[in-house]
């Protein structure tokens, strides 16, 4: 039985209006303790329990997520070192990973309170970004890390790794190292292939890449990905999950490899993974 709950939010301020104030009611007449973050808070009157995300991490047995798929990958780089579970709650349209309806709120929350609900553990990225052999900077990521060139600059060259084995040289806008979580999120626009959660691997995803033969790779999630700038690119940039960007030079390496933590996401148990597609994708619609 979880009795403390955390609750990030990130939709608009009406919608959260229309649904706060009542789930903490809700939450209440089940003593549950509900604490929250600073945008959940600001459509409260009076809010009394407000935390940092940090702090909301340390306090709750269970997160619940208001919001789409960028409040959830937020989330999930907190919950998942502790071990806490995401409920995901999708407050707009599209969604991959907030696959339970605003309409399905209660019901979801009724069977997890009830500990009836399926899990599914994702796996994380670690990212390590180097300079001059020196890990300058340690990330985890949900989706992907993508290497990519500024708004105005020309095609960048990057040189991949795997398992100190050199693969290639790119000449590409940019390259995704994802999860199969992430393989619905950048990596598919870029053209990269869908994986089930349940398959280990990465892929790797070339953007724009110069050469058209160079195409997207899946490789076993054991494996230790490196990628570094080469040339002299006018603009790069690492970024984590689509929210964090670190400037990069002539040299940088990124290195990624699973991390030792999982997230640990709660999902509808009367939805397979392909019915979620087949719904989010639109698959066989005219």
């Amino acid at each position: 039985m979880f009795k403390t709950i955390g609750i990030i939010s990130r939709p608009r301020r009406e919608v959260l209006a229309m649904v706060v104030p009542d789930l903490l009611k809700w939450l209440a007449e089940r003593g549950v303790q509900a604490i929250y973050d600073e945008e959940t808070a600001s459509c409260l009157r009076k809010p009394e329990r407000v935390r940092s995300r940090e702090q909301l991490a340390k306090e709750a047995q269970l997160l619940l997520v208001l919001g789409g798929d960028g409040t959830l990958l937020a989330a999930a780089r907190t919950a998942a070192p502790r071990g806490i579970p995401i409920l995901p709650i999708n407050m707009g349209s599209l969604g991959f990973l907030t696959s339970f309806t605003r309409e399905e709120l209660y019901p979801a929350l009724e069977e997890t309170l009830a500990g009836r609900h399926a899990t599914s553990e994702r796996v994380l990225l670690r990212v390590d970004y180097q300079r001059g052999g020196k890990v300058e900077e340690e990330q985890l990521a949900l989706n992907d890390a993508v290497i990519n060139k500024g708004a105005l600059a020309r095609m960048i060259e990057l040189e991949l790794a795997i398992d100190g084995d050199f693969v290639c040289r790119y000449r590409a806008d940019g390259l995704i190292v994802a999860t199969p979580t992430g393989s619905t999120a950048y990596s598919l626009s870029a053209g990269g292939p869908i994986v089930h959660p349940a398959v280990e691997s990465f892929l790797i995803t070339p953007i724009c890449p110069h050469t058209l033969t160079d195409r997207p790779v899946v490789v076993r999630d054991s494996s230790r990905v490196d990628v570094t700038v080469k040339g002299e690119s006018e603009a790069v940039y690492l970024t984590i999950d689509g929210q964090t960007g670190i400037e990069m030079n002539s040299g940088d390496c990124v290195r990624v490899r699973r991390a030792d933590v999982h997230l640990k996401l709660i999902t509808p148990p009367r939805k397979s993974y392909f019915e979620i597609l087949r719904n989010k994708l639109k698959w066989g619609e005219s």
